[in-house]
């Protein structure tokens, strides 16, 4: 089950992706990780997506990440008049807490902390954004607004508020339940929707409590404006593409999306960018050649996944859609200008013994052509250091803790191999050796780079490298 690229891919279970012979299906296409979209599942599929993806892991022996996704507060007009009025553009609407059914003079919002924080000049967007209007007038309780953009309204459709940063905390109560449940299960990543500030990636942190890694889905301005406090208490970061199109000028998404992606790398949190990537394989089974150069931009750019959501949660041809997209991240990788881009983008080492060990076994593996490097890591900290510098050899992460290996496979080129913990100093070489050239990775007489930390099992503590060959008959590892 060896990849035969670096760049991840995330794969979003659903109707058309329920099954196990169809979730196997998608791991074998090139899916690395399953995203559960939480808007969508209730705990009974949680339990059944979750058991099923640890059968498949245990039958393939191969580490398998779980990604739950929270839903986050849902801002949502109330209902309309006739289920649905058409608001003409440059007419005045007042809205309000009177939960009387919407009409073309009156909406309804039931959220009265956006009243607390509507200014005059800002703005309401609704659907998506496919109706604009311009508040004009607000208090405690009301706000009339213009229309700017006006349309067909229909019950309940989504608002968003993209001025401010709003009174309402990251984790609703549906959140709360449906995190809970979520760890029970041991699924490997939270991803946090509506992050606006640290504070709300806090408080998910003392929740978890190490149980899972936390990703945050920045799809918010105010978000991008405390962006490195944000990826300083998260675990990864997620480009969440859709809601950013819709809160900030949609020429604007992708410097959004390369300063995001960049900021995660130089803080060696992996990034996943999302949304619409091959949105027109829900319906047929070809992407459109902008979309492949949309997925192509972000290998480009080093993200360390990308993800589909619709489109293998429940479109037509959700194995497809897997393997075109590592069809096209195998084709750009292979790209004569990729590695330049990649080595552009590189970030200084932090001034630690582990960061330095780390780099400097990249250039070993450069300099002296290694088939692989083999790093040693229970924690998962080594594994992360060396995926954020991106060699232009293969990466083995060797690790004793399974949820390790799960948690590392959405990291950038990580090939994770759950193992006992080395004995010893020469059991540490030999076994990296043997699970190389049992992987597919290094030949006989091959060279790979060893990272790891003594005194060994020692967390984050990586302060050796050694340069190992690999033996003409490697004897056979099954552990």
């Amino acid at each position: 089950m060896r990849r035969r690229r670096n760049v991840k891919i995330l794969a979003t279970l659903g109707p058309a992706s329920r099954d196990a012979a169809t979730i196997r299906r998608l791991f074998e296409a090139g899916a690395d990780v399953f995203r559960i979209n939480m808007s969508h599942t209730d705990h009974a599929a949680l339990s059944h997506y979750v058991s099923t993806i640890r059968e498949i892991e245990n039958e393939l022996d191969r580490p398998i990440g779980i990604l739950a996704d929270l839903q986050g507060p849902k801002l949502r007009i109330g209902a309309m008049a006739g289920g649905g009025v058409d608001l003409e553009t440059g007419s005045v609407v007042r809205i309000d807490l009177d939960p009387a059914p919407g009409n073309a003079q009156h909406l309804y919002l039931p959220h009265k902390e956006i009243f607390a924080v509507l200014k005059p000049g800002g703005q309401l967007l609704i659907d998506d954004g496919r109706l604009r209007l311009r508040v004009e007038s607000v208090n405690g309780e009301s706000a009339t607004a213009r229309v700017e953009f006006g349309g067909r309204l229909t019950d309940r459709k989504g608002v968003n508020v993209p001025d401010v940063v709003l009174p309402i905390a990251a984790l609703s109560t549906k959140d709360r339940a449906d995190l809970d449940r979520a760890l029970e299960l041991g699924v490997d990543w939270i991803a946090l929707s509506f992050v606006q500030r640290p504070e709300d990636v806090a408080e998910a942190r003392k929740i978890v409590a190490g149980r899972a890694g936390i990703l945050s889905k920045i799809e918010k301005p105010a978000a991008l404006d405390r962006l490195a406090e944000i990826t300083e208490l998260s675990d990864a970061l997620m480009v969440a593409r859709g809601d950013l199109g819709v809160e900030l000028p949609i020429e604007q998404v992708p410097g959004r999306q390369k300063q995001i992606t960049r900021a995660g790398r130089a803080a060696g949190k992996p990034v996943v960018v999302a949304t619409q990537m091959l949105e027109s394989m829900i319906t047929s089974p070809l992407p459109t050649r902008a979309e492949v150069s949309d997925v192509a931009t972000a290998v480009f750019d080093g993200a360390d996944a990308v993800m589909l959501s619709a489109e293998s949660a429940s479109g037509k041809y959700p194995v497809e859609a897997v393997e075109m997209m590592d069809r096209i991240a195998r084709s750009i990788e292979g790209d004569s200008h990729y590695r330049t881009m990649i080595e552009a983008q590189r970030p200084e080492p932090e001034a630690t013994t582990p960061d330095a060990i780390t780099a400097a076994s990249r250039q070993v593996a450069q300099t002296i052509r290694a088939a692989a490097i083999v790093c040693w890591t229970g924690s998962g900290s080594t594994g992360i250091r060396a995926s954020r510098e991106r060699p232009g050899v293969p990466i083995i992460a060797l690790t004793p803790v399974v949820r390790t290996g799960r948690r590392l496979a959405l990291a950038w080129g990580l090939h994770c191999v759950v193992t006992e913990d080395a004995q010893s100093f020469e059991d540490m070489s030999e076994r990296a050796c043997q699970i190389a050239y049992r992987e597919g990775f290094a030949a006989p007489g091959q060279r790979i780079v060893v990272t790891a930390g003594v005194p060994l099992g020692t967390p984050g503590a990586t302060n050796l490298l050694r340069v190992a060959f690999v033996g003409r008959k490697p004897p056979p590892y099954a552990g």
